[in-house]
């Protein structure tokens, strides 16, 4: 793949020296992405992708060490010496049941029911990776020292895996963290996110002959419905950017006349701050116990995970946002367009778009179907109706992320029209040009002491306390695989 140059600014170390060694091996790490997304696993179960992720850490003289937080999948990775120590945040997880052809402008899954990267974390981990090869070779070419990590980061999606890792100590060190998203829209993302907390709630009744014997049998998933109502009463009730959403998880059986003697629902619960969030949860907590006390049944919650919001750090953002200017947009080409308005035809609305234009206060009308620009950075940093772990690394350490144009503008994540963008030359493009967005901001950081100060004391003042306190319960445990606390809800 062609990859332009950028503009001549410096002959030293810069942002021209970086994107130079970018360029020598992002063939390397493009073929990086596209095995991990022909390899597609969930939380906690990514040890393919980490494996993959690791044997290229090793080829280029990364330390690595396994089993960070005590998770198989997680590991630290680390190259170069000296005062000033950089980390790049890497995933690699997939999604359920989102198994799709690449390329194909239609729904056709490879494997009914099968995984698939509908978030593009295949690209995430691979220009992660990229950024921190990079940077650690710019800084020998120079003779500047320097420690550069890459965290490998699992179960992003529904797993709080850098939650784990935060609370075990694994970001402990660092002068800045760097992380970016695939997107449908490039820019430097200034937005603080919700924090969450996600439990399953579990409710053990009597099972009887639902016709001969009605009255000895209590219903755990009469206790379900009830739950659901009474939080849905208390929808009218709570911050009006709070989030609950459900999942029902287990239904008891399929015979209508067996009293159904177990049920499960699993509850995310999201606000602007955690205070707000654990607030939330356990009014959501009463009313389960409400509803099992309605039914003369059991109910027991099982924590499952929670994130910190994103704490924005301005200092860092503006750096990003001059260095993305520089670097310049993915050098999108014609035949990028030309798949671009197949797809957006076949598979994509105008809702879509809006949707897409209001989540990232971007213009919904765009001439083209692929955004070959770079947002500008808002005045101050706004809410992003979204979560991710992300937010416990930036609750400890100054922590900068980009955004960009993976994907065709108004597609949906999560659903089967990212992935099957995700080995598409566009998708590189942009990939690519993130890790030299993230590289080039954190050559920035080492060289320039003033910033690591201001980033910090931004970092103290935003948070609004000295400490970092995890959102993990006391003793929890980082689950083992995807399936982990899934087990149904016996029997009272």
């Amino acid at each position: 793949m062609d990859l332009p140059s950028s503009p001549t600014r410096e002959t030293h170390f810069g942002t021209d020296s970086i994107v130079a060694c970018i360029a020598r091996k992002s063939e390397t790490f493009i073929d990086l992405s596209d095995r991990i997304w022909g390899m597609p696993e969930l939380r906690y179960e990514e040890v393919r992708s980490a494996e993959e992720h690791i044997a290229a850490l090793e080829a280029e003289g990364f330390a690595v060490t396994r089993n960070i937080a005590g998770i198989a999948t997680a590991f630290m990775a680390e190259a170069g010496r000296g005062n000033v120590t950089i980390g790049f945040l890497g995933e690699f997880d997939a999604l359920a049941g989102l198994s799709q052809e690449a390329g194909a402008t239609e729904h056709r899954p490879i494997e009914a029911g099968g995984n698939g990267h509908g978030c593009h974390h295949n690209l995430l981990g691979a220009a992660s990776l990229l950024a921190a090869v990079a940077l650690r070779d710019a800084l020998d070419e120079a003779g500047i020292e320097a420690r550069v990590r890459y965290f490998g980061c699992p179960a992003e999606e529904g797993g709080s895996g850098k939650t784990y890792m935060a609370r075990a100590g694994a970001f402990d060190g660092l002068d800045a963290a760097f992380c970016w998203h695939p997107a449908d829209y490039n820019h430097v993302m200034s937005s603080a996110t919700l924090a969450n907390i996600q439990a399953y709630f579990r409710f053990a009744g009597r099972a009887s002959h639902a016709a001969v014997s009605p009255q000895v049998g209590r219903s755990a998933l009469d206790a379900l419905e009830l739950m659901n109502v009474g939080v849905n009463f208390m929808r009218e009730h709570m911050p009006p950017e709070a989030r609950v959403h459900y999942a029902i998880t287990q239904t008891g059986g399929v015979s209508p006349n067996v009293v159904q003697a177990s049920a499960e629902g699993l509850y995310l619960v999201r606000a602007p701050r955690m205070e707000d969030a654990a607030e939330l949860f356990e009014r959501v907590r009463k009313i389960a116990e409400g509803a099992a006390l309605m039914t003369e049944t059991g109910v027991e919650m099982v924590f499952d995970r929670a994130t910190s919001a994103i704490i924005p750090n301005r200092a860092l953002e503006e750096v990003m946002q001059e260095e993305f200017e520089r670097v310049g947009p993915p050098p999108f080409d014609a035949d990028d367009h030309a798949f671009a308005d197949k797809l957006a035809a076949a598979a994509l609305t105008d809702a879509d778009r809006r949707a897409s234009a209001r989540a990232f206060n971007a213009p919904d009308r765009f001439p083209r179907n692929l955004h070959d620009e770079i947002l500008p950075l808002p005045p101050e940093p706004r809410l992003f109706f979204g979560s991710t772990d992300v937010g416990d690394v930036s609750c400890l350490v100054p922590t900068a992320q980009c955004l960009t144009a993976t994907a065709v503008l108004g597609t949906p994540f999560h659903t089967w029209q990212t992935v099957t963008q995700g080995k598409m030359p566009h998708a590189h493009k942009a990939m690519v040009t993130a890790a030299k967005v993230m590289a080039a901001t954190a050559g920035r950081v080492v060289q320039d002491e003033e910033l690591r100060a201001r980033a910090k004391e931004e970092l103290r003042r935003r948070r609004g306390s000295d400490t970092y306190r995890s959102p993990l319960p006391d003793g929890i445990l980082p689950p083992r695989d995807s399936s982990s606390h899934r087990t149904p809800a016996r029997p009272a």
